[in-house]
């Protein structure tokens, strides 16, 4: 199964439901204040600039698995899912300095601007931080209304947003550890994976799916289960992430390769460089992580280089593989259980893991 068309197609049937959604809302927004319904217009544009959607199709597949059947409702709601990504891309963007996302604007970056342009005497880096920190917290309230609002019975969906708010802490969580590791500048594998566990794997796959099953009725044993598959594919996607990171097309990825090492950020690739990396190596990757707004074309290559030489690249790549493997063998485990449409989609997106390009 080609996931990328699975994907593609997916993509084109939910995207005018992310649409319809803020059809509404830009409409509520209108009445109370211009300047959110202009904010809300860019943040429209911004998650529907680029994205696999990879989660709601996640949550859509997991309510299949269950067996839900009605996808128009699973399909509306999971633009809740979709909306607490753009949420804690809005504030990560924040956190990392980042100018563009999807090859966008970011939205601090343009609100800056747009400052900059009426109040250029008054610190425009700060309304603009302010904010993108506002309509985050929109965000935020919205797929909680999204879910609140759904056509199922009350009971699922509290079940459903207590995962989506486990969702929140989670990644609160990992986001604190990974600014902590990069002030510190120092980290062990442990720590590592134990954050991208909690900012990136849980929320990417292991609630997604969930709160798919739980809408769809499952009690939560299968919901359990399927974490055994989610939670590894996860990770293997975040250290995909950091990989593309450094070695990625800018054009794909949508923002500029090597952002994460101007931001000096601790990734396992960082550190099997510096635990593997002679003196030289390791003070030569410690000053290009240092280098911040300073970091230029030739800094990157070199860095490039670095991780080729010390073969963190390779082990990398390696730790990828062995958690696809993990999550594959545990998806296997529960396959009796599983309808066809959902196994399938979950085995190509193990699949897909360590060859995607953005």
């Amino acid at each position: 199964m080609d996931v990328q068309v699975l994907l593609r197609d997916f993509k084109a049937r939910f995207d005018p439901k992310i649409s319809a959604y803020f059809d509404t809302v830009e409409a509520n927004a209108k009445e109370e204040d211009a300047l959110i319904t202009e904010a809300l217009r860019h943040v429209r544009n911004l998650t529907l600039a680029g994205g696999k959607r990879l989660r709601p199709a996640c949550m859509f597949y997991g309510y299949l698995a269950g067996g839900g059947t009605d996808e128009e409702a699973i399909l509306e709601t999971a633009v809740s899912i979709e909306l607490l990504h753009t949420f804690l891309l809005v504030h990560d963007d924040i956190i990392d300095r980042d100018d563009f996302r999807h090859g966008e604007p970011t939205l601090h970056r343009r609100y800056a601007e747009f400052g900059r342009k009426h109040f250029p005497d008054r610190d425009v880096e700060h309304f603009g931080n302010s904010i993108a920190l506002i309509v985050g917290d929109l965000l935020s309230a919205m797929s909680n209304d999204i879910i609140f609002r759904a056509p199922f019975p009350q009971e699922r969906i509290f079940e459903a947003l207590s995962r989506l708010q486990s969702v929140v802490s989670y990644t609160v969580i990992g986001q604190a550890q990974d600014i902590y590791m990069e002030y510190r500048r120092e980290a062990t594998e442990e720590e590592i994976l134990r954050m991208y566990k909690n900012k990136t794997a849980r929320y990417t796959m292991e609630r997604p799916i969930q709160m798919g099953l739980l809408l769809a009725g499952d009690q939560g044993t299968l919901a359990d289960r399927l974490s055994g598959y989610a939670l590894p594919l996860g990770i293997a996607f975040q250290i995909q992430d950091d990989i593309l990171g450094v070695f990625g097309s800018e054009a794909k990825i949508g923002k500029p390769v090597g952002s994460d090492i101007q931001e000096g950020k601790l990734t396992l690739l960082v550190a099997y460089a510096l635990e593997r990396g002679t003196r030289e190596q390791q003070g030569e990757l410690r000053h290009i992580l240092s280098l911040g707004t300073g970091l230029g074309p030739e800094d990157v290559e070199r860095f490039r280089s670095l991780l080729a030489e010390t073969r963190s690249l390779e082990r990398a790549r390696e730790m990828t593989q062995r958690y696809i493997q993990e999550g594959k063998r545990a998806l296997g485990e529960v396959r009796a259980d599983l309808p066809t449409r959902s196994f399938d989609f979950f085995e190509a997106i193990a699949d897909y893991m360590a060859e995607r390009e953005y």
